[in-house]
């Protein structure tokens, strides 16, 4: 079930990461619906959050937590949205925004063309949240 995640996973695809461990990993999606949207993803090929065991979900849910708290705090925002769609890609993957209303939990109305200073300014700001937050061994260089 190769998806174009596992092909970002892999290095083929350039992604823009903020995290990686052995289980999971988060980039900026190419799609945001705010500034900072930020997929986590298990490195093992899931297509649904439903056929992920509990203790792996778990840590999947832990990871976006920490990811959640960086990306509040790099934008300022009131709220991190934390959404599972699965519809777009074939291989489970957690949405985890800086909210400011309940429209920014509306993924349709996702900006199809940021700017790549956008989201390399975006990039960096939640990295740097990472590192503040503690997290620098899983923030990649």
């Amino acid at each position: 079930m190769a998806s174009v995640f596992s092909a970002i996973i892999a290095g083929q695809i350039p992604g823009r990461f903020v995290w990686q461990d052995d289980e999971f990993v988060a980039f900026l999606t190419i799609a945001p619906v705010t500034q900072g949207h930020t997929l986590v993803v298990p490195r093992k090929e899931i297509d649904h959050w439903q056929d992920i065991d509990a203790e792996t979900f778990a840590r999947l849910n832990g990871v976006a937590q920490q990811i959640g708290k960086a990306v509040r705090a790099a934008f300022d925002a009131p709220r991190a949205g934390l959404l599972i769609a699965g519809l777009e890609v074939p291989h489970l993957h957690v949405h985890v925004f800086p909210a400011y209303s309940l429209g920014d939990f509306n993924i349709s109305g996702a900006d199809p063309n940021p700017s790549p200073e956008s989201l390399d300014e975006a990039q960096a700001k939640i990295k740097q949240a990472l590192r503040d937050l503690g997290h620098g061994a899983n923030v990649p260089d």
